[in-house]
């Protein structure tokens, strides 16, 4: 029996499509606007068909088209469709021209008759008046001949093996006649939570990063986002399964090929000494004061890891908290492991695109979780990957803006960041800094000057 088929939209650096990847499926097809994203999806998925563009317009005949898959059977689609979620007097908010992307998701789920859908969005649409939306998106659905599991879930990704707090919606539904899937239940304790001896304690953040080499060691790390690296420390379970140590780290995916000695997407950060000095005084678990950054605890869970600002409010990095043994922020490749993506797993060179690229995605892990409930409802176990997979040219990873345009042959749609430095630049980062800590558990709320 064939894996099942999924289709991934919004599907940025690819947080969703590995999660489905791992639980059994075969995500066949994914559709992203950014040019940037859509390279680095390409680099880690070169089995998966990428639709460089928006899903405005876009039909299930050019999808199953550009996925070869004719006229197969699609068992979901999955996405997390950006939304305002302004309900509006006298309207219905799903009309709003600004909520037109969580209306094509749907549009496009009834177009390919898949038998289920996963969507995913921020703990802001289940409340006040921004919840009209998420009532409005079941009602639609429902016209469209799917039923919704009810009431919709909330979780926070500690639950499920991630050692990071971060609190996202998910709904998911199957087309009238198929049998609904179950929202996962929580699989560990959180690791900053007494444990109740009910679930296995989850990772912390020293069980994360405590066996990576630290970046500050090599010299090359700071023009480069790679080196062979030494010094690796003894891997724990989580760090285990990070570094794909044994074929159960992989799960239901396909192996990558990899080059395991290598230390990714590690570009340094040049900190003052008095940064420095400020960073090591703080308190783990505590907000250093100039900065406003937070600083990790090693027992204990990073705060909610954030995309930072888009190129209409400066395109700054997130941002990113202190680590709890150096000096100095988290890397890139740190705030991966944070988040539950493998070391194979690669992002764009830049901390910049890098750190919105996790950022903005969903953690693998309970990706995986929920992926694994829609497996279930199928009535057919998981079937372990035949085979493994190259990775892609890792010059897809080093592609500017305009390169990546170029390169999918697109329109540049996403404007470029904005280098000018300066006490707004300050002003603008010390305010997204505070806003990450103000809101811990939703997207940044946006700042215009």
């Amino acid at each position: 029996m064939p894996r099942p088929i999924g289709i991934d939209l919004f599907a940025g650096a690819g947080g969703l499509g590995l999660g489905f990847e791992q639980a059994g499926f075969d995500v066949v097809a994914a559709v992203e606007i950014d040019p940037i994203h859509c390279a680095v999806h390409a680099y880690n998925f070169p089995q998966c068909a990428m639709l460089p563009r928006s899903v405005v317009g876009l039909t299930g005949t050019e999808i199953r088209r550009r996925a070869g898959i004719g006229v197969r059977h699609v068992d979901v689609v999955f996405g997390g469709a950006p939304c305002q979620g302004f309900s509006m007097i006298g309207h219905r908010a799903l009309d709003d021209p600004r909520n037109s992307l969580v209306r094509e998701f749907a549009r496009i789920v009834a177009e390919l008759r898949a038998s289920y859908f996963v969507f995913e969005n921020v703990k802001g649409l289940t409340v006040g008046d921004h919840k009209v939306l998420l009532e409005e998106l079941i009602e639609e659905f429902a016209r469209l001949g799917y039923r919704t599991r009810l009431p919709w879930e909330v979780f926070d990704t500690a639950e499920f093996g991630v050692p990071q707090h971060r609190e996202r919606l998910i709904l998911m539904g199957a087309r009238r006649g198929l049998r609904l899937p179950e929202y996962p239940a929580a699989m560990f304790q959180p690791a900053d939570i007494e444990s109740r001896g009910l679930l296995p304690r989850g990772p912390s953040c020293r069980d994360a990063l405590g066996d990576l080499p630290d970046a500050e060691r090599f010299e090359d790390l700071a023009y480069s986002d790679e080196v062979l690296a030494i010094g690796w420390g003894r891997p724990g379970r989580y760090a285990r399964e990070m570094r794909s140590i044994g074929d159960d780290a992989w799960h239901f995916g396909y192996v990558r090929h990899w080059d395991r000695r290598l230390l990714t997407s590690s570009l340094r950060t040049e900190h003052t000494e008095i940064s420095k000095r400020r960073f090591e005084e703080t308190p783990p678990g505590q907000v250093e004061p100039i900065s406003r950054f937070f600083k990790l605890s090693a027992t204990g869970l990073s705060n909610t890891l954030r995309a930072g600002t888009d190129s209409s409010r400066g395109a700054f990095t997130s941002p990113r908290p202190i680590h709890y043994a150096y000096p100095r922020c988290v890397t890139v490749r740190e705030m991966a492991r944070l988040h539950g993506f493998p070391d194979w797993f690669r992002f764009h060179q830049t901390k910049w695109h890098g750190a919105r690229q996790i950022g903005n995605s969903v953690p693998p892990p309970l990706a995986r979780a929920i992926a694994t409930q829609v497996i279930r409802a199928l009535g057919h176990g998981p079937r372990r990957a035949a085979g493994s997979i190259p990775l892609g040219d890792p010059r897809l990873l080093r592609l500017g803006m305009s390169e990546a345009a170029d390169y999918f042959g697109v329109p540049v749609v996403i404007g470029k960041r904005d280098r000018k430095s300066g006490s707004k630049k300050r002003k603008q980062h010390e305010i997204e800094a505070a806003l990450a800590l103000a809101f811990p558990f939703d997207e940044p709320v946006p700042v215009n000057f």
